[in-house]
């Protein structure tokens, strides 16, 4: 069980408030980006209030923050069920990103400091050790975060959030299709990167951020698999 599910368990069932809905938002996507729910899965409302103990008012809402996420996708009448990326949609994200990310390194190498700078290598250093101790959802979602703050640093909290957006699809997309124990890139890539940055070189970090997301989609195997019914409780009990 990992720390989301047994956080999860803990809060009372009977209360419901934002810090439950956390941890159980935390459990299902932990669930997802680990594969233990597989893509196209079905999520029932019922299963899943039943599962953590919580109302179907609760799941619905956990249900659609994940959907906003787009780690989830809810259908009229059938539901909800867990995100199932194509090869298309794939190469769609990280187009954009290519066209958002790397549009943005020439404005964070103007504005990064020390500090900054710092911020993420310790950010990059954790992903590195999370990777090297097979920790493989928590590296991707580091990873992401890393991108994140990147674009973040740029000043333009716009294009931020629609990065954010990006990365959470480029998190499942990874999770599902990219190699256990690598993320389709060097250990040192995010450490070189901000060697750029702070050294004010923007276009250098422009073009290493486009080979840094090309190698990352490179490294995808793009092989689907058949849709199955989960085991809620195996998946989420004691």
């Amino acid at each position: 069980m990992s720390d989301a599910q047994a956080t999860a368990k803990r809060v009372a069932p009977e209360k419901e408030g934002d810090e439950r809905h956390d941890a159980i938002y935390r459990a299902v996507s932990d669930a997802i980006v680990e594969q233990r729910l597989k893509p196209g899965a079905r999520l029932r409302e019922d299963a899943l209030a039943d599962v953590f103990s919580i109302s179907r008012t609760g799941i619905r809402k956990i249900l659609q923050r994940l959907a906003l996420e787009q780690l989830v996708t809810l259908t009229p009448r059938r539901g909800a069920s867990v995100t199932r990326p194509t090869a298309d949609e794939a190469k769609d994200v990280f187009d954009a990103r290519q066209l958002v990310e790397c549009g943005l390194m020439p404005d964070v190498a103007k504005r990064i400091g020390e500090k900054e700078a710092a911020e993420l290598r310790e950010m990059a250093r954790e992903e590195r050790h999370a990777l090297r101790s097979g920790q493989q959802s928590t590296a991707i979602r580091l990873s992401a975060d890393f991108h994140v703050r990147l674009a973040q640093l740029s000043g333009n909290a716009t294009l931020a959030e629609f990065v954010e957006r990006l990365c959470s699809r480029s998190s499942l997309i990874l999770a599902v299709y990219g190699h256990r124990g690598h993320l389709g890139c060097e250990s040192h890539d995010h450490d070189d990167l901000i060697g750029y940055l702070e050294s004010g070189n923007g276009e250098r970090a422009k073009a290493f951020m486009s080979r840094h997301l090309k190698a990352i989609e490179a490294s995808l195997s793009m092989v689907e698999e058949e849709e199955s019914a989960p085991d809620l409780q195996q998946i989420f009990g004691d």
